[in-house]
């Protein structure tokens, strides 16, 4: 929604207001210190995880997508390689997903080359599901203009939560989306949900996560809900098979290689995940 400025034919967009989910307005300087500690972590080493991408529409029938991922670091922050693998080996997708303030993002499909890809392909659903690489790379992490709402609880958890304001570039492709509240895990430190935000408050989208798994003395996400808020369809990244404290090749996260096939870690590493 835009708002024109009488007498000067500008418009303005639309912004969310706080919602302080507290008495009083939060210290700004320690959410800042917050915000700043959650984006300098990171995993102790790298990481393979199997999973499944679990398609559930409101109306219709359920579908998987099986799915692979490899998770590193490099200067810039942290980096995915995403394989995805439905029925239709012609609609097969390999993603490069540079996460961190410098974000960037390549794709490979079947007689496709290697491409690096714009802000509009970040919001094309992946595999016919409700996911996007927006949702993976999570951008609005590192978004500079912000503000900290307070501490709230979540799924029965206290967490610090943070209202994101989109910058210039994703506002005049994304006019519709207008901010993104995450919550942060005071105890792990980690994301355990975000909501992206519309015009007038409305939510459009949500990712939650809804359980963890301790896998060799380290916590990771066992199951994701990517919901639509309008359409209410729904699709759930539930891990099946985890492999922890590798030691992966910088290579293998450079995008001139997406398009070479790779093995996953021999099977005595991978850890089953499933209940």
């Amino acid at each position: 929604m835009t708002v024109g400025i009488a007498g000067y034919g500008q418009t303005k967009t639309y912004r969310p207001p706080p919602s302080y989910v507290q008495f009083g307005k939060p210290d700004q300087a320690e959410g800042r210190r917050i915000l700043e500690d959650f984006r300098q972590r990171g995993l102790p080493a790298d990481m393979f995880l199997e999973f499944e991408l679990v398609v559930m529409p409101r109306r219709g029938d359920e579908r998987m997508v099986p799915a692979r991922l490899w998770t590193g670091r490099n200067d810039k922050g942290p980096i995915w390689r995403l394989e995805l693998n439905p029925d239709d080996a012609t609609a097969q997708q390999r993603l490069l997903v540079q996460n961190g303030p410098q974000s960037a993002l390549w794709s490979w499909r079947p007689g496709v080359a290697v491409g690096s890809l714009g802000l509009d392909a970040l919001f094309e659903p992946l595999a016919g599901t409700d996911l996007t690489a927006f949702d993976l790379q999570m951008p609005f992490l590192y978004w500079n203009d912000f503000v900290f709402e307070g501490l709230a609880r979540v799924r029965g958890r206290p967490a610090h939560v943070f209202l994101l304001y989109p910058p210039t570039e994703i506002t005049a492709r994304r006019p519709e989306l207008t901010g993104v509240r995450v919550y942060l895990d005071t105890q792990f430190n980690a994301l355990v949900q975000a909501e992206q935000i519309g015009v007038e408050n409305r939510s459009l989208k949500s990712i939650t996560i809804l359980d963890l798994k301790k896998v060799d003395e380290q916590w990771i996400p066992k199951s994701i809900d990517v919901r639509d808020e309008e359409t209410r369809n729904k699709t759930r990244f539930a891990v099946t098979g985890a492999a922890l404290g590798l030691d992966l090749l910088p290579t293998l996260f450079e995008p001139a290689t997406l398009a070479d096939p790779i093995q996953p870690p021999p099977a005595g590493r991978v850890r089953s995940v499933r209940p």
